[in-house]
């Protein structure tokens, strides 16, 4: 479906440290600028007063360039998020993950715009395996905070209602609307799929939990908003292209490094393997594994608070090389400063 490209860098099969082996993760920079291109982009785009592009009948017209892909149909999640973070890229609409992959390989757009956890869901499920081979490369994250409403016919009123449609993990956070209302929930492939259909349908017994901007493009009413059980109901998304583009190391700085890697078949491997990250003071915020093809030894997922070229990291991938089959870097990026918002709200 698509073609792969190299990782960041690849190391494996193992061999014995060497502190000046540790590569460099491949840049691309313009000359005058040495900030991620991405985020110059981000800072063009609101500075282009005149962009703009139509969406009729969900055809984008916008070049590759300007382009950034997501999951899912106009209205999703992930449509808003491309909206926040880029918002003047225009979103392309692709029926799966590897679609949106794909998009990218294909020339279609230039950014892929993938959620990978939610604070009440948990992970995305398949995105683990997805990211490894997808053959692109994290290079920033953003995080959305999800906002659910209530979506019916012009005209439907709460008594009205008998079901409610919506994505699984939608229907799961609303659980408490959906008891008090005494409605039946019926799942749908997404939220946006969801509120197309009950727009479709035209009858005001039907609703759909979805986002106000699903709402806004299949023109229905907002009967209740925010109607999530837990307020800090929140997705991360990674922003994917085709090429690793680097910050510079600065001490100080705040960045996040994505990676997968396969333990050594060995007892203890991987408790001898997370111990150069201890030992050398660098935090790792997540870890989960999944299991290989041959059912033998574990690979894992990956995130550490750190940059690639810091001298803490270098030496903790050195014991991780030690103990490990390969390790697969995908981005090194600047931390969202959601995260430090989130560690200060978490504190009080």
């Amino acid at each position: 479906m698509f073609k792969r490209h190299p990782p960041a860098f690849f190391i494996g099969p193992r061999r014995a440290p060497d502190p000046g082996r540790m590569p460099r993760v491949d840049t691309v920079r313009l000359a005058a600028d040495t900030r991620p291109r991405f985020q110059q982009d981000l800072e063009k785009a609101r500075d282009l007063r005149a962009f703009s592009f139509r969406t009729t009948n969900g055809n984008f017209m916008a070049s590759s360039e300007t382009s950034i892909a997501f999951q899912g149909m106009p209205g999703a999640y992930s449509n808003l998020a491309c909206n926040e973070a880029m918002p003047g890229m225009a979103p392309l609409p692709c029926r799966t993950f590897e679609d949106a992959f794909a998009a990218v390989h294909d020339g279609k757009a230039r950014l892929a715009m993938i959620p990978i956890e939610n604070s009440v869901a948990g992970r995305v499920a398949d995105i683990h395996h997805l990211l490894p081979d997808s053959g692109l490369f994290i290079n920033g994250e953003h995080f959305h905070r999800v906002s659910h409403h209530l979506l019916a016919v012009p005209g439907a009123e709460l008594g009205d209602l008998t079901h409610v449609h919506s994505h699984v993990h939608a229907l799961n956070q609303c659980r408490n609307l959906i008891r008090e209302l005494g409605v039946t929930p019926v799942v749908h492939v997404d939220t946006a799929g969801a509120a197309k259909d009950i727009a479709a349908q035209g009858d005001k017994t039907q609703a759909a939990i979805a986002s106000s901007l699903a709402g806004e493009i299949y023109g229905l009413t907002s009967l209740k908003q925010g109607i999530e059980d837990a307020e800090h109901n929140t997705t991360r998304f990674v922003i994917m292209s085709l090429t690793a583009e680097t910050p510079d190391y600065k001490e100080g700085g705040s960045y996040v490094t994505s990676f997968t890697f396969r333990v050594r078949n060995v007892p203890a491997a991987l408790y001898k393997a997370m111990g150069g990250f201890a030992t050398n003071g660098v935090n790792m915020t997540k870890l989960e594994s999944y299991v290989g093809p041959d059912f033998v030894a574990a690979q894992f997922f990956a995130e550490i608070e750190g940059h690639v070229d810091d001298p803490a990291v270098k030496l903790a991938f050195e014991d991780l090389d030690h103990y490990s089959e390969w390790i697969k870097v995908l981005g090194t990026y600047p931390a969202d400063p959601f995260r430090k918002t989130a560690a200060l709200a978490g504190a009080s």
